[in-house]
């Protein structure tokens, strides 16, 4: 069993390699390009996952609507899991794979921006949601786990952290998203002033 102290080095080394890893980092700006883009013009980021990753995208549209660290207008940004009652009928009379793609079929337009989180980034409802999200002109950022699974086909942007372990890779999709929320924050601030 491991100890306490070597489980806090492990969790360390993957974020020494997520801040070597200069292709997070690039995606990363890309992201916050894209996120800022559809804020700004009046658009939208929604926010899927399942599980754990259900918790990080409520915690990130959170922090985009509430607030980060300024004290600012709010931020378009939605969780799409937050409607329990959808959720559970859809995926109980049709499918649990669709109930991403339906809401996005309901909520998304053109030139919004969907975030999905996955550690495995095989998550089908997610690469659906994903796929109708591109049928309607929104643009995607896929968090995963090292080699993107599925979702890296169809990511616009794709940020693959560098494990394939759950909990490394959840707690690497901590830093990244707080880093996008941080930064997108500061811009859509920036065009207001």
């Amino acid at each position: 069993m491991a100890t306490i102290r070597e489980l806090m080095q492990a969790s360390l080394a993957v974020k020494q390699a997520l801040l070597a890893d200069e292709t997070v980092q690039s995606g990363m700006e890309r992201a916050v390009v894209m996120m800022t883009g559809a804020l700004r013009s009046g658009g939208r980021a929604l926010f899927c996952g399942n599980g754990g990753s259900a918790a990080d995208a409520q915690h990130f549209a959170a922090e985009l609507s509430g607030k980060f660290l300024l004290d600012r207008r709010a931020l378009d940004a939605e969780a799409l899991h937050v409607n329990t009652s959808f959720l559970t009928a859809y995926a109980n009379d049709f499918s649990y794979d669709q109930v991403y793609a339906r809401l996005v079929q309901a909520k998304g337009r053109k030139g919004d921006v969907l975030i999905g989180i996955s550690t495995s980034g095989n998550s089908k409802n997610i690469v659906l949601a994903f796929e109708e999200a591109h049928r309607i002109g929104m643009q995607t950022i896929g968090m995963t786990g090292a080699g993107g699974g599925a979702m890296a086909a169809v990511s616009d942007v794709l940020l693959a952290m560098p494990s394939k372990e759950t909990p490394r890779i959840q707690e690497c999709h901590l830093v990244v998203g707080h880093i996008l929320c941080q930064l997108v924050e500061a811009a859509c601030c920036r065009s207001e002033a």
